[in-house]
């Protein structure tokens, strides 16, 4: 089956590695938004203008069976555009896991560290309503993550300072509870969870929701018939697709070292 992985920069790559394990034998699409990148700069209803147009061109050419948004920001205000525009095509998006925080803490505090677009959304503030009302749950709009993210994917080094001010807020103390489990609410951040362990406070689960993506898209699949048991010809590697048409030298490497050949 084909699958397109979109998102506005290269964090859906941990997504996308996951797919690979759920769903072997599919053919995989990955398109990086990086004309763009970021989309916290964006207004919001220019930004689903785009990503609808996108959109509208990926599925005319590409014909995916099924579509997975491995961006938080862009599933929260454009999936159900999306779904609507483009009915026949399923949709699966990506959101901070928010229900499993809730179920598997144990102190019952829990953070949310996202972009403060996606932290700022009501379709989030609704996801922490309805799920972890009961919980202690504190928001944190990181506003350089995914930008230092982005540039230690593609080679570039890591401000541990920097890095330590943006995740600071995530670490809670009330009494003798602490914050047990953060959720990692943008794609681009489980790039950087090994060097957040080092700084952090104290030990705490990093919600990654990679692989709770990659099954849903494993059932999703299976719920449309679409056939898991073709494998692709030795010949043919996922792609990958940069709709600037022009990616630098490193974000190429970066994608050729996740097994992606530029369409």
């Amino acid at each position: 089956m084909s699958i397109l992985v979109f998102d506005s920069g290269v964090g859906g790559l941990s997504i996308l590695r996951e797919l690979r394990l759920s769903l072997p034998g599919a053919a995989l699409i990955y398109v990086a938004d990086d004309a763009g990148f970021p989309y916290g700069d964006w207004e919001e209803a220019k930004l689903v203008d785009r990503i609808e147009r996108l959109f509208a061109q990926l599925i005319a050419e590409h014909r995916p069976q099924l579509c997975i948004i491995a961006c938080n920001t862009a599933s929260t205000i454009a999936i159900e555009p999306l779904r609507q525009r483009f009915g026949s095509t399923p949709f699966v998006g990506t959101v901070p896991a928010i229900k499993p925080a809730a179920e598997r803490t144990s102190s019952g505090l829990i953070s949310v560290l996202a972009t403060p677009g996606t932290v700022n959304r009501a379709y989030t503030r609704d996801l922490v309503s309805r799920f972890a009302s009961h919980r202690h749950v504190t928001m944190v709009g990181a506003p350089d993550l995914a930008l230092m993210a982005e540039a230690y994917m593609t080679g570039g080094t890591v401000d541990l300072n920097a890095l330590r001010t943006q995740i600071a807020p995530c670490f809670v103390k009330k009494g003798t509870d602490r914050t047990d489990i953060i959720v990692l609410g943008c794609t681009h951040y489980p790039f950087l969870a090994n060097q957040m362990r080092k700084i952090a406070p104290w030990p705490v689960d990093w919600l990654n929701p990679a692989e709770a993506i990659a099954h849903r898209a494993k059932s999703v699949a299976t719920g449309i018939g679409a056939d898991q048991t073709d494998t692709q010809s030795d010949t043919q590697s996922d792609r990958v697709i940069f709709t600037s048409g022009a990616p630098g030298a490193k974000l190429v490497q970066l994608a050729r070292s996740f097994g992606l050949s530029q369409i």
